[in-house]
């Protein structure tokens, strides 16, 4: 049995160009947070762990409510799933603006926004360009989304800082939130979601599931993830803040998240496009090894400005490089029918790994001054994960019911 990709509402150019500036829009503001840090826990009185926990709830949520996300864009199209997500995404961030004490921020930063993340994120996006884009090109193309994502990064992360220095934390997040509201028109191009031939079983969530949680390659790649989410996580959120802690500027932090997302646009787009020549395990083994090496590399040295960029751009290159490629695996092993939620069941396992990462990294600094020990788990967790992907088997499931288009 196969699966037949729908013909989009408007022509494809158009897609993809809508899609990228949603994914942009979005992850963009997700990775300015860790911008707020400061100002945030010096004007409420917040520790840095609660901080961060309010941050890794939101990414908590975010994987929980990715795979449902997927799902209902699988089910009823990407386009009113991202409507939706880009209401939800703007009132969490207006709700931070305006979140009093620990709870109330734990609500809004991490529960509301975090959904809000989840459905309208750039993994809905992919969702809806792995139905509408060719089985040869979708590697390519989920790079260019994932680029459009780290071109976000680029933007909001000085614009950021620009609304903080000139409005304060509160109003930047006011003028955040209404610029996410773009998301609603975006969406429209989105519209589609992918159809069965004649025939052909509908599986439910659960039966869907089960069938590919039994692949083990599935499981491996999932398992995997988690390191992405726990390297990317700690990096975002307490970079900043770790910087002017070895004594340089709030400017300079924000530039480091900047420039990490200047360099994954090329780092994810030569990642899309080497998906689609050689075996996307191994390129995904070469990138976690690359980054235990690079934070290796990066804590033998004292801080500077020239070792933050340095370490932001040699990072940015492995930032997101990982998404086409697990994304292409997943297309590879299942088809697209069910894309968004069986990617977003290995995002999940990314979001835990993103929970503990934040977290971590703000308990372990209230405890000892210092986040050295954190960097020291980041690189063994990416040789870990490095170990992990070499097994996989770049091949369709045989046992799962759907088959590649």
């Amino acid at each position: 049995m196969t699966v037949t990709a729908v013909r989009p509402a408007v022509p494809l150019p158009l897609v993809i160009i809508a899609g990228c500036i949603i994914a942009a829009i979005g992850f963009g503001t997700r990775g300015s947070f860790g911008l707020f840090t400061l100002p945030v826990t010096e004007d409420l009185g917040l520790s840095r762990e609660q901080w961060g926990m309010a941050m890794a709830i939101q990414n908590l949520a975010w994987g929980l409510a990715q795979p449902f996300a997927g799902a209902m864009a699988d089910r009823y199209g990407s386009g009113r799933v991202l409507a939706v997500g880009g209401v939800i995404y703007a009132l969490g961030v207006l709700g931070m603006a305006f979140s009093p004490d620990t709870l109330t921020m734990t609500l809004t930063a991490g529960v509301v926004t975090g959904v809000g993340i989840a459905i309208a994120s750039f993994g809905v996006v992919m969702a809806a360009f792995g139905r509408v884009v060719p089985a040869e090109k979708r590697s390519f193309v989920f790079g260019i989304a994932t680029a459009a994502s780290s071109a976000g990064q680029f933007i909001f992360a000085p614009l950021g800082q620009g609304f903080i220095s000139a409005f304060g934390w509160q109003m930047a997040l006011v003028y955040i939130a209404i610029l996410l509201l773009l998301i609603i028109p975006l969406s429209a191009a989105l519209r589609g979601r992918t159809e069965s031939v004649p025939g052909q079983a509908d599986l439910p969530f659960m039966q869907a599931l089960s069938r590919a949680w039994g692949y083990g390659s599935y499981r491996l790649l999932v398992i995997g993830f988690f390191v992405c989410g726990f390297h990317l996580a700690f990096i975002n959120v307490h970079m900043p803040a770790y910087l002017v802690q070895c004594g340089l500027s709030p400017e300079v932090g924000s530039w480091t998240i900047a420039v990490i997302g200047l360099f994954n646009i090329v780092g994810s787009l030569l990642s899309g496009w080497l998906g689609s020549r050689l075996p996307k395990q191994m390129l995904l083994a070469a990138i976690y090894f690359l980054r235990a090496i690079l934070i290796a590399a990066f804590l033998l040295f004292p801080v500077s400005e020239i070792t933050a960029y340095a370490f932001a751009a040699g990072m940015g290159l492995l930032w997101l490089s990982t998404v086409p490629l697990t994304a292409g695996l997943v297309t590879l092993f299942f088809g697209p029918r069910y894309m968004g939620m069986l990617y977003g069941i290995a995002f999940l396992s990314h979001q835990v790994g993103s929970f503990v990462g934040v977290w971590l990294g703000g308990y372990v600094y209230d405890m000892t001054g210092a986040y050295d020990l954190v960097w020291y788990i980041g690189i063994l967790l990416g040789l870990a994960s490095a170990a992990i992907h070499i097994p996989i088997n770049e091949r369709t499931d045989g046992n799962f019911a759907l088959r590649p288009a």
